[in-house]
């Protein structure tokens, strides 16, 4: 069971400029990148369950996004760079229940193509940096899964901590934690 805490609306997040990186509410001219993300097996190989088979998978999930935002003011962004509209990936927080108590969920997600250039950490810092902002009594956490190494070094670029204490076996594997200090 999760708790939700009372629905309060922050404003001003739609977008988001870093030094390289805009960060935008995802809309329906997005869907095309939400689908082809969460139908890369390389992007979702650590998550399988992520993996999309319809179109209407990514309708349903930008659904879920929208109610997010309507209802608090803030989500998961689109992200890209500055100087092109391509899509690098998806990155933000979202509240979810954790031991029946409202947390902040880090999640990033890239394209195998923009790998190693740093982009889910300068993305991942700035999701943070504005949820310490924000929504400073919240907890910002990160399920990053044992094997995903590259995933671990952007949960602590983004300012977030080891908590093994937290560790669960997960839906689709052991998750390990990293919370806001």
């Amino acid at each position: 069971m999760s708790v939700e805490p009372p629905p309060t609306r922050d404003s001003g997040a739609e977008e988001m400029r870093t030094g390289r990186l805009l960060l935008t509410r995802p809309g329906p001219d997005d869907l095309d990148a939400i689908f082809a993300l969460h139908t890369d097996p390389e992007a979702c190989a650590h998550n399988p369950s992520d993996l999309m088979e319809t179109r209407r998978d990514a309708d349903l999930l930008l659904l879920r996004w929208t109610h997010q935002w309507n209802r608090y003011g803030f989500g998961y962004w689109m992200v890209r760079r500055h100087d092109s509209p391509e899509p690098l990936g998806i990155c933000g927080v979202k509240i979810v229940g954790y031991r029946r108590h409202a947390v902040l969920n880090l999640f990033y997600r890239f394209f195998p193509a923009s790998w190693g250039h740093g982009y889910a950490g300068e993305a991942a810092t700035a999701a943070v940096d504005w949820a310490h902002t924000h929504r400073p009594d919240d907890v910002v956490i990160a399920r990053v899964r044992p094997e995903n190494i590259a995933s671990q070094r952007v949960a602590l670029r983004a300012g977030l901590v080891r908590a093994e204490e937290f560790d669960t076996p997960g839906d689709d594997g052991a998750d390990w934690f990293y919370v806001s200090a």
